[in-house]
């Protein structure tokens, strides 16, 4: 999302979206009425539980619950239908989210914004609760600024945002992850071979590092820690070897490299048969952990509690044991990295 343009040009602009609530006193904000349901971006297994709670949570406060399909995309063409609690009967076991994602280049434009706000009012949506990641919550922040209450919840099997210390999806797949590669260990231990297993996370390596403490991986490449590829890798294989192993693990978080590059440069540096695997979107599918059910359950109702109490323009978040909510202009600033401890900690380990 463009963070620089600017929506005070536009004309009418009043005209054509609701009142802005942050800047008008709490008595004179309109009743609530109707609420909107997206999941944009990646698709994350819990997405589907986190529409159950916020349907059910919101049928149950007397609202009318929007479903709105594929993202911002069907947000700004209108493909907006109401959802009752029967629809969202038999979906929290489900992986993916039934009312589908999609990436929206259109909404990455002012006018784009100004037609997703239109369509809220054109459906009666007077807050519109975004599940999804970063750049779902840019967009979020976008309708927020001119004049669309909005609650954002955290749907990215990354674990990469800031405000809030897990994700709903990130225990899934690194639960996928975790099984996969322990069938990998099982045929590299076969055939004294080296497994370079390739896992999501562009910018962050939070499933990298975790899963690789989980199965014994002898190294985790993450995008936050530059490394060396003969000192961290081909002389940690190496030092195996002359100490009697005969297989490796070695699991890369895709914004580190390639498991395809890597396996290749391995293999000529070590003379180890290395052969690469990319999870890839397997990642993302599959049923739900009990985790990230509760999870989604859990943070779904908390949104609800916060339209209710007309704390809008918030973000839910996870943080020191607890679910809890901030300001969305807040969190949007915060940063969020592996901390030199927890690398050092994985180090002894790996």
């Amino acid at each position: 999302m463009n963070e620089e343009y600017s929506l005070s040009n536009l004309p009418n602009l009043k005209e054509l979206v609701a009142p802005n609530y942050d800047n008008i006193p709490r008595s004179d904000v309109p009743k609530i009425k109707g609420i909107g349901v997206l999941t944009s971006g990646g698709d994350a297994p819990g997405m589907n539980a986190t529409i159950r709670a916020v349907a059910r949570a919101g049928l149950h406060s007397g609202y009318t619950v929007y479903g709105v399909k594929r993202g911002f995309h069907g947000l700004w063409n209108g493909e907006i239908d109401e959802i009752n609690s029967r629809e969202v009967s038999e979906t929290l076991q489900r992986g993916g989210t039934f009312l589908m994602t999609a990436r929206s280049k259109t909404f990455e434009t002012p006018e784009g914004v100004v037609k997703g706000a239109k369509m809220c009012n054109v459906f009666g949506v007077d807050v519109l609760v975004v599940i999804g990641g970063d750049g779902s919550y840019r967009g979020a922040r976008d309708l927020a600024r001119i004049g669309i209450p909005v609650i954002g919840l955290p749907g990215t099997i990354d674990n990469d945002i800031a405000s809030s210390e897990y994700t709903i999806g990130y225990d899934t797949a690194m639960n996928t992850a975790m099984e996969a590669i322990d069938k990998l260990r099982d045929t590299a231990s076969s055939h004294e071979r080296c497994s370079v297993i390739e896992v999501m996370g562009r910018r962050a390596g939070y499933i990298a590092l975790n899963v690789g403490i989980a199965t014994g991986a002898e190294v985790v490449l993450i995008p936050e820690h530059p490394f060396d590829f003969d000192k961290d890798v081909v002389r940690i294989i190496l030092e195996g070897r002359n100490s009697g192993k005969r297989h490796y693990i070695v699991i890369v978080a895709e914004g580190a490299g390639k498991a395809t590059d890597l396996a290749v440069r391995i293999e000529e540096a070590t003379g180890i048969e290395s052969r690469p695997t990319i999870l890839g979107h397997l990642q993302r599918g599959g049923s739900p952990t009990l985790r990230d059910r509760t999870m989604a359950s859990l943070m779904g109702v908390h949104a609800i509690e916060c339209i209710n109490e007309g704390r809008l323009n918030r973000l839910i978040v996870y943080r020191d044991g607890k679910i809890t909510d901030i300001d969305i202009e807040e969190g949007l600033k915060m940063e969020k990295t592996i901390s030199e401890e927890d690398l050092a900690r994985a180090s002894i380990l790996t």
